[in-house]
């Protein structure tokens, strides 16, 4: 494999300040990170939020990035090994932040299961001042593995998937997530619901803000 001189290259920022663009696009832009086991209803919720934001009142852009479809083409490298799945999880946050730097609504739907790996997700988006708000989709993994509906935890208990997590490698459970969904017993409609509401008394939902001295820095 080829390497390269990182001093070879140059970073060529843009004139148009994120604020500026926010305003033109009346939106602001941030990265909503679902977090859980497999079969919590992470992917389904994503989707129903997408839907959601894309539509009337909202009609703002937003984009899920789901963990499975990531892997056929971004990620389609990448096993399940510890170093592999913080790899998938570090290459995700930085799709997210283009997205969130663009002004659009980032969904991710992955199980991102160490916290670190969110950590670091988080503090690429508070380094650039981008709002990153973690959703945790809280289920026991009884009721994960009773759903099953991809019959992995089914593969995972006869021996076929090594790694699974919630069988064979660890969950870690956010310590600090800004919205947590018990999935056992909310309906995917009253997660968007609550997802939805404390997007909206964070602020995050309304357009940009007006700057003194102009849309570009000079």
């Amino acid at each position: 494999m080829s390497t390269f001189n990182p001093n070879n290259l140059t970073y060529h920022p843009s004139p148009l300040t994120h604020p500026a663009r926010s305003l033109l696009r009346s939106q602001k832009g941030l990265t909503i990170w679902l977090t859980g086991l497999s079969a919590s209803g992470k992917s389904t919720i994503a989707t129903a939020l997408e839907t959601a934001l894309l539509s009337p009142p909202h009609n703002l852009h937003a984009y899920r990035l789901d963990g499975d479809n990531i892997r056929f083409g971004l990620n389609s490298d990448l096993g399940f090994s510890p170093a592999d799945r913080t790899e998938n999880i570090r290459r995700i946050a930085e799709v997210a932040l283009l997205f969130a730097d663009s002004c659009a609504v980032a969904i991710t739907s992955f199980i991102s299961p160490y916290r670190r790996d969110r950590e670091l997700a988080r503090e690429l988006h508070r380094e650039k001042g981008l709002p990153f708000v973690e959703v945790w989709v809280d289920v026991e993994v009884e009721e994960a593995e009773r759903r099953d509906p991809k019959g992995l935890y089914k593969k995972a208990r006869a021996g076929e998937i090594k790694e699974f997590t919630g069988v064979s490698a660890p969950y870690e459970v956010p310590e600090c997530a800004e919205v947590v969904v018990r999935s056992g017993e909310t309906s995917v409609e009253e997660a968007v619901t609550q997802i939805l509401g404390y997007l909206e008394g964070e602020g995050l939902l309304a357009g940009g803000e007006k700057q003194e001295g102009g849309l570009v820095e000079r």
